[in-house]
């Protein structure tokens, strides 16, 4: 796969990202969230089944030990805070307000690789962070003195969300096993969310059975297809091109949640909205002209 393919397929997975949100709302009309989460990443875990036997298959496939295994369920349980608070967001908040307040966790993956794993961020994540938040701020009617519910558990998503980018990428690469990790953390975040669902939410299967659709299309794209080929893809893209092409999914749920579900923003959404996605192009874009300065001065230099 070429780098081009690579960000094609990426752009691929934002369109199917954002256009997810419109069924995750649907599909919670029906059944609680953390039932919708556990069938839906089960359904995803049954779609890279076939992937991962093959995979397992391969002559050159590494053995997964016992603390390989412990690494895919962490991730599948970052996988289940982060989609458990989403689902229940979009409950109360409107489509697209789930889809920029969810892409808070791009400026915040540079800001946790500081921390956590001493990666010096570029200078451009400071006012990135500050400007992703300010929107985040005017979207949710903080503005107002009063911060919407869905809104709340939207952002709290954020965190977990951006602690899974941080590691996800890292760990497929030292077990060599992408459609291992991604169909070990869908069946880890699948069954928790399911047995939290039976014990603690009503549900029956009436309600499963009206929602089949939004969860087919969740399960199967949203993260049998798309999680899957997240892995896949950013093992052959430039980390700033995959940062940049998958805040997109912003674009995509407000697009989708406009002409699907009739979402409209106030002028202050508009702004918040426009800041959080400056500040995702900031913290990407700006490193990357500043490095090809120095290259281009030489290149001149040189003519």
């Amino acid at each position: 796969m070429t780098r081009i393919q690579a960000n094609l397929l990426l752009t691929v997975i934002a369109m199917i990202w954002g256009s997810a949100f419109v069924a995750q709302s649907h599909g919670m009309a029906d059944v609680g969230p953390m039932m919708f989460t556990g069938v839906r990443f089960l359904i995803g875990a049954l779609v890279v089944l076939p992937l991962i036997v093959l995979e397992r298959r391969r002559p050159d496939a590494r053995p997964l030990r016992r603390a390989d295994g412990g690494k895919i369920a962490g991730l599948g349980l970052l996988l289940l805070l982060g989609a458990a608070l989403q689902q229940v967001g979009i409950k109360y908040t409107t489509v697209t307000n789930a889809g920029f307040l969810t892409a808070l966790y791009v400026p915040l993956v540079p800001v946790l690789g500081w921390l956590l794993l001493r990666h010096v961020p570029h200078w451009s994540v400071w006012p990135g962070a500050l400007a992703c938040l300010v929107g985040a701020f005017l979207l949710s009617g903080a503005h107002e003195l009063q911060v919407g519910l869905g809104d709340a558990w939207v952002i709290a998503s954020a965190l977990p969300w951006a602690v899974h980018v941080l590691l996800v990428g890292r760990v497929a690469d030292r077990l060599a096993s992408p459609f291992a990790v991604a169909g070990g953390q869908f069946l880890v975040c699948g069954l928790v969310a399911l047995l939290w669902a039976l014990a603690f939410e009503p549900w029956s299967l009436a309600g499963l059975r009206a929602a089949a659709w939004p969860l087919l299309y969740t399960g199967v794209m949203s993260v049998g297809v798309a999680f899957t080929a997240q892995v896949v893809a950013q093992r052959h893209a430039h980390a700033a091109d995959a940062a940049i092409i998958l805040s997109s999914e912003t674009l995509f749920s407000a697009l989708f949640g406009y002409f699907l579900m009739g979402d409209r923003l106030a002028p202050l959404g508009l702004l918040g909205c426009g800041l959080i996605l400056g500040s995702m192009l900031l913290v990407q874009l700006l490193p990357m002209w500043q490095a090809l300065r120095p290259a281009r001065a030489t290149s001149h230099a040189q003519t």
